[in-house]
């Protein structure tokens, strides 16, 4: 597997660190997931069956679990002999509070020059917001993400799945992979921070962009594309469909398959701009035409003609789609105990080298003695502080 030969120590709680370290997991790397006694607060969240949260289950396959009490000497001294194993140390304290634990990036550069130490916290590690609490909720509102999403002319609205985790867990593996490669060149460790307000930011794309070239703050526009007419979800007899004609090519495209393609012929739709100006309008048009048939009709319909559309699914219809299934986007996780946990799959397919499940769940502490013995004897005390 791509990363069999990395080592990982992870002290990340929560969803954005563990979503980073197992991204790493699930391509190979030997990731060990360092607990407190009392384990991971995400391990009595959400649904528990078979004695396992699923919520806890879904972001920490392919790792192993080991216990340490980092409150203690000698929690901190199995850490540090950890650490000089390892390829890589991932945490998601708030900045300063892995120093204050004994473990600044002096000590870590001791213990070991080659280590990769990657950080993920709410708003990075400089500025006048370092010592702030965040959790997703307030990353999105600061990030300008929740003043965008919402109806028009309605309060901010925040996205449903924990977005800045997600994201920020997604660029904290990216950034990790990339100082791996990069020291086989510099011949040393570096440090990775990712954010999650910084990565919900880089994510605003063209909304960004729109500001920066004009100064005018974007508005909502619901489930309307804010630069681009018509997009969005539009009514059927039997549900609502997702059309996305994301240029001139795809509304001609879009409106001759319903029947309205002499719209474009008129001067308040012959341009984007003239058809955003008159987008209530339109958009009463294209409803008023694909109310008169269902769902199904629409998606074949608007597909053969070469726009993209889909329907709207909720998860249930979405995990047993065909295309989904096609793509192993479920998996079947069994447990040591025989029972089963149900997950998303691997999205990330290689030809060669892919991603694939080879632990279970860890149960709390269940590779503490293992990892620990495999240290070897505990060696005299060098004089060091823990």
């Amino acid at each position: 597997m791509p990363l069999s030969d990395i080592r990982v120590v992870d002290l990340t709680r929560i969803l954005a660190g563990p979503f980073c370290t197992q991204l790493l997991a699930d391509m190979g790397a030997e990731v060990l997931k360092i607990e407190t006694p009392s384990g991971d607060p995400v391990r009595g969240q959400g649904i528990v069956k078979q004695g396992v949260s699923w919520y806890f289950a879904q972001f920490n396959r392919n790792k192993r679990s080991v216990v340490l009490d980092l409150y203690t000497d000698e929690g901190k001294k199995s850490l540090a002999r950890l650490i000089e194993t390892a390829d890589v140390l991932v945490e998601n304290y708030r900045p300063g509070v892995l120093a204050k634990m004994g473990f600044d990036q002096t000590r870590l550069d001791a213990l070991n020059p080659n280590l990769i130490v990657t950080s993920v916290n709410g708003y990075g590690s400089t500025g006048p917001y370092v010592d702030r609490p965040s959790f997703d909720f307030i990353a999105q509102a600061m990030s300008g993400f929740m003043s965008v999403n919402g109806p028009d002319g309605g309060d901010p609205m925040r996205a449903a799945p924990p977005m800045s985790d997600l994201i920020a867990g997604l660029y904290a593996a990216f950034g990790t992979v990339t100082a791996l490669h990069a020291r086989g060149r510099i011949g040393r460790g570096q440090r990775v921070e990712s954010s999650l307000t910084g990565g919900l930011i880089s994510m605003m794309g063209y909304l960004s962009a729109e500001y920066f070239a004009t100064g005018e703050v974007p508005k909502r526009s619901g489930n309307d594309h804010p630069i681009v007419a018509p997009y969005g979800l539009f009514h059927a007899s039997d549900g609502m469909v997702a059309v996305a004609p994301s240029n001139d090519a795809f509304v001609v495209r879009f409106l001759d398959c319903i029947g309205l393609g002499q719209l474009l012929e008129q001067t308040d739709y012959a341009t984007n701009e003239r058809r955003m100006r008159n987008r209530p309008a339109l958009n009463a048009a294209i409803n008023e035409v694909m109310e008169r048939k269902p769902v199904d009709h629409w998606i074949e319909a608007i597909n053969k003609a070469g726009c993209p559309c889909g329907r709207v699914m909720n998860l249930e219809e979405v995990f047993s789609d065909p295309q989904v299934l096609s793509q192993d986007l479920v998996l079947d996780v069994e447990q040591p105990d025989g029972s089963t946990i149900r997950m998303t799959g691997f999205p990330v397919k290689l030809s060669d080298t892919p991603a694939r499940l080879r632990h279970p769940v860890p149960a709390l502490g269940a590779d503490t003695e293992a990892v620990l013995a495999s240290l070897g004897p505990v060696p005299e005390d060098r004089g060091e502080t823990a």
